[in-house]
């Protein structure tokens, strides 16, 4: 009789992990393929066509979560940030290509930062990321003054693109070490010394590959582990039980062979 109650305490504990892992999630799909739809659609300069979609993303979003409060507030204010970024430079005469596609990209990245629980969009700008620093390291090690200031100029640029993500994503403290340092090379580039840049680049370089590092780490959904733990723990209570009930078993067996003798 216990051991069906365990196995009945299994099944609840099972079907209870699963309604965990189960729950229902806010939806951004549509907005986040808007978003991307925008991006797509800058690539190829058909600049009409992107300002149309990301003045609609803000009709659908202020019509959906508009004082919803599904994000907070803080997160609302970087997405608005970004996106009124967005649409004045690709509404404008006077941006680039290379402007216009790299403030629809940061607020690509940032819905995604919003839309996605695991592994953003952001995380995969570390190549980009890391080759403009790397150039900027060069420019240091070969004490080219002109190709260092240059170079910071292509590093902040990128580092512009993912910022609103990384604000999202990330904590705060972690992220102000790293914007200090880039704000002390951007402040300081008109005294250029091997030396102190060539160090603060070092301390730099190791910041921002822990900033990427941060967004790989932990991508199971909690409630999964949850499940899994929950699971593998009754499970294996439940064996050992069982075990031990066939151990008393064949125990008291023995015991009653025995005294028949």
């Amino acid at each position: 009789m216990k051991s069906k109650w365990m196995y009945i305490l299994l099944l609840i504990v099972l079907i209870g992990g699963f309604r965990v892992s189960a729950q229902p999630k806010i939806n951004f799909s549509t907005l986040d393929l808007l978003a991307d739809e925008a991006l797509q659609l800058t690539k190829f300069t058909r600049y009409d066509e992107a300002k149309m979609l990301l003045v609609r993303f803000h009709e659908e979003w202020t019509a959906q979560y508009g004082r919803k409060g599904v994000i907070s507030m803080d997160d609302a204010k970087i997405l608005a940030a970004v996106h009124h970024d967005a649409l004045k430079t690709i509404d404008s005469n006077e941006s680039s290509h290379i402007d216009k596609l790299n403030k629809v990209t940061a607020f690509r990245l940032a819905m995604d930062a919003i839309a996605s629980t695991y592994q953003p969009l952001w995380s995969d700008m570390e190549g980009p990321v890391l080759e403009t620093f790397h150039q900027l390291k060069n420019s240091v090690l070969e004490g080219d003054s002109a190709g260092y200031h240059q170079s910071l100029n292509h590093f902040l640029s990128s580092y512009a693109v993912i910022l609103p993500s990384l604000k999202i994503d990330l904590p705060l403290e972690k992220l102000q070490k790293v914007d200090a340092k880039i704000m002390y090379l951007d402040q300081y580039r008109s005294a250029f010394h091997e030396n102190e840049q060539a160090l603060e680049l070092e301390h730099l370089e190791k910041e921002l590959r822990s900033l990427f590092a941060e967004a790989s780490q932990d991508e199971t959904d909690p409630s999964l582990w949850w499940v899994m733990i929950m699971t593998g723990s009754t499970i294996i209570l439940t064996l050992t039980y069982v075990s031990w009930r066939k151990f008393r078993g064949q125990k008291s067996q023995k015991r009653g062979k025995d005294s028949n003798r």
